[in-house]
């Protein structure tokens, strides 16, 4: 069960109290699991939602040819499900896949939509969160797909770069992920990703600490 704390980072659950989500919990009948590191938690074949509690996990997709690609990193209050995914070609598979140990909550879809029988607000709430949720993925898979259609690493680098400069409000931003989840988000080899960034802070356009970054206008 998520934490107080947690449930008001958890977009499913917003603007709804930790007494409200205790007893949707129990309406709903979520069933909780563990899963090690590297596990498959879901696989997209039941119509379920699932919200991690505890550790970290990546939704993946694996084309036919049996390369994975990273498409989005699910940390405590992430929400992932066959409704909130949008397919590929016919030969490609998705899969949510912890990264560390997983704790993770499962409620099946048709509990959402099923007609609370108290009419209660909660309900209401958690029906247009997760309407919500389906807007924010999709508007997501809409700046993928801008990435991914740039034709060299470098476009596709620049191109991700702004669209996180833009969501931070300035030209300083914080990578959400590591370099090597870099490369799988713009579907690039490491290597090469690795010798394009080199290049880009050697001219000026890119600098960086960590995994801050900071992209200067021309």
């Amino acid at each position: 069960m998520l934490r107080e704390q947690e449930l008001k980072k958890s977009l499913l659950f917003k603007d709804i109290s930790y007494q409200d989500y205790r007893e949707i919990l129990a309406c709903f009948q979520a069933v909780r699991r563990s899963f090690r590191a590297d596990e498959v938690i879901y696989d997209f074949t039941a119509d379920t939602v699932g919200v991690v509690e505890r550790g970290a996990a990546s939704l993946i997709r694996i084309d036919e040819e049996g390369i994975s690609t990273v498409l989005e990193d699910l940390g405590t209050g992430g929400v992932f499900g066959k409704t909130l995914a949008f397919a590929g070609s016919m030969g490609d598979s998705l899969e949510v896949v912890s990264r560390t140990p997983c704790e993770v909550m499962f409620v099946d879809y048709a509990h959402i939509l099923r007609r609370c029988e108290h009419a209660c607000l909660r309900h209401s709430v958690l029906v247009q969160n997760m309407l919500a949720l389906m807007a924010d993925k999709a508007q997501a898979l809409s700046r993928r797909v801008d990435v991914l259609s740039r034709r060299s690493i470098r476009e596709k680098l620049l191109c991700y770069f702004r669209q996180l400069s833009q969501q931070a409000g300035g030209s300083t931003f914080t990578l959400p992920f590591s370099l090597s989840t870099l490369a799988d988000y713009i579907a690039t080899d490491r290597s090469a990703m690795m010798r394009e960034l080199k290049r880009l802070r050697e001219e000026g356009t890119v600098r960086s600490d960590g995994r801050q970054f900071t992209l200067q206008q021309h």
